[in-house]
């Protein structure tokens, strides 16, 4: 019945593959790059709010960092282990950290001014940690120093000498603990 019906048939060759996976990367890569470009527009609208603050950190204070890198996810580096980056909304910052137990939100918010307030005070407490731990090691300093004035040999200051009593306790106690392990199994279960 159809024998006159020709099939269209569909001719298939590598360039025309290859040119249509190109012409679609070139368009998620620029969908990547305006997002991108976004992204770092916001970050920079941050570190803006934020100028006057960085300029006030002393200069002798070499914890932070304020930049902002480039990368897939453009961040706003506050010090070595915080940053703030844009999330999926493209509208909302999101102040990151890096702990020992794993990254934690500081803060999440669309709003610039919250934003610039928060990492005002966390650069305010980080500028503080670090005088008490400065003042921490002159007050070592001058105690170390103090006990060397009174006439007690530096290498009994510190000394694994003030450890004995505890040690000689902790070995007791270990030895009481397997004396009782022992009674216990020895009466708890008889031989019959």
């Amino acid at each position: 019945m159809q024998d006159n019906v020709v099939p269209h048939t569909r001719v298939r060759t590598l360039r025309e593959a290859i040119r249509k996976v190109r012409l679609g990367e070139v368009e998620r890569s620029d969908v990547i790059v305006e997002l991108q470009e976004t992204e770092r527009a916001r970050l920079e609208l941050l570190a803006e709010e934020l100028k006057d603050v960085f300029k006030e950190v002393p200069e002798d204070d070499d914890q932070f960092s304020f930049q902002i890198l480039p990368g897939s996810t453009p961040r706003l580096w506050i010090d070595v282990t915080s940053h703030i980056a844009v999330a999926g909304d493209r509208r909302t910052y999101r102040f990151l950290k890096d702990t020992r137990l794993g990254r934690v939100v500081i803060l999440e918010t669309a709003e610039l001014d919250d934003m610039a307030d928060c990492v005002t005070e966390y650069i305010a407490e980080r500028i503080l940690e670090r005088e008490r731990a400065l003042e921490g090691d002159w007050l070592n300093t001058r105690l170390r120093a103090a006990v060397a004035l009174e006439g007690i040999p530096k290498s009994k200051v510190g000394d694994a000498s003030a450890w004995g009593p505890v040690l000689v306790a902790f070995l007791v106690g270990i030895l009481a603990g397997i004396a009782g392990l022992v009674a216990y199994a020895w009466f708890a279960n008889p031989l019959a």
